[in-house]
């Protein structure tokens, strides 16, 4: 099955005077979503971002890319994904993932353990998320014991959020592939920051593999792999004619080589048409049909938005 395209665009915060005109801009520039990392260090918190560009928009979609379990109990996430829910009108996209990055949790002074820990915890963590979207609960695992509790909110929202998570091993992968409704394409964070190895398990083989782990475990637990929406988060977008510099210095920083770089999913570049066929046979190769970008930058946003979100999006 071949999915229309949608674009999304991950940010840290707004300027703070013109936030609510930004995420208007987003909108109107027809990306489909607007996601917050969860990390500490001065970006924006996750669920008041989210309420706020739901307030002030009309269609997009605001989510998390994504919450890290090990920062607030899972109880404290379903609450706060149904509110935001509710608040939006059903646009919250519910981001969330195991935790990787090592300075969090330093900077927090939270125990970094081992990524078998933090992935049992999430598995953990999106049941009981589940259940309380649907109504009142009890839960007891190995990490977490949830007794009569009562759903999220009242009233419940009609359709719960999506559930997006995102992974780069095949733990994690399977997960994903039991739970989520959509998933996210990543590499590998096994240093507990990114670098040139993570960038290296990006490429393009490596993530047909990734891929395979999703079908196997969603076929597994006897969903339809075809249901779920496949996500890749592009690191480094750059719409120009003369793609060489780019791409030599993409190449440079993660020790691949520069047609690796073209062909790997964490990297979008070249002219429009280059662009635009790269995302359509990516979309043949792995299924991504969701495509989440930078948003930092606003040349890039309204480049992308003229080249390849109005010829692409829906199609």
């Amino acid at each position: 099955m071949t999915r229309p395209f949608r674009f999304g665009t991950q940010v840290h915060g707004f300027p703070a005077t013109e936030w609510a005109a930004k995420a208007r801009q987003i909108e109107a520039l027809g990306f489909s979503s607007v996601l917050v990392p969860d990390h500490f260090g001065g970006q924006w918190e996750p669920v008041a971002f989210q309420a706020a560009a739901a307030a002030v928009t009309e269609r997009l979609r605001v989510g998390t890319l994504v919450y890290g379990i090990d920062y607030r109990h899972p109880v404290v996430l379903a609450m706060a994904g149904a509110t935001v829910q509710l608040l939006s009108g059903g646009r919250c996209e519910f981001g969330l993932g195991a935790g990787w990055m090592e300075s969090d949790y330093v900077e927090a002074g939270i125990e970094y353990v081992r990524a078998g820990l933090r992935i049992e915890r999430l598995e953990e963590a999106l049941q009981i998320v589940k259940a309380m979207w649907s109504g009142q609960t009890s839960f007891e695992g190995k990490h977490y014991t949830i007794r009569e509790i009562a759903g999220a909110v009242d009233p419940l929202p009609a359709t719960p959020p999506a559930i997006l998570v995102g992974g780069g091993g095949p733990k994690l992968l399977a997960v994903a592939g039991r739970h989520a409704d959509i998933v996210g394409i990543n590499p590998k964070v096994a240093a507990g920051k990114v670098t040139a190895a993570a960038m290296q398990d990006g490429s393009a083989e490596k993530t047909a593999e990734k891929v395979r782990w999703v079908r196997e475990a969603a076929e597994a637990a006897g969903r339809d792999f075809d249901a779920i929406e496949l996500n890749a988060l592009v690191f480094a977008t750059a719409i120009v004619e003369d793609p060489s510099g780019i791409r030599t210095a993409l190449a440079n920083n993660s020790g691949m080589t520069v047609d690796e770089v073209v062909r790997c999913p964490l990297f979008l570049t070249g002219s429009a048409n280059e662009v635009r066929d790269t995302l359509e046979k990516r979309r043949e190769q792995f299924g991504f049909s969701y495509v989440v970008i930078q948003g930092d930058d606003p040349a890039t946003l309204e480049s992308f938005a003229e080249h390849v979100i109005q010829p692409l999006a829906g199609k």
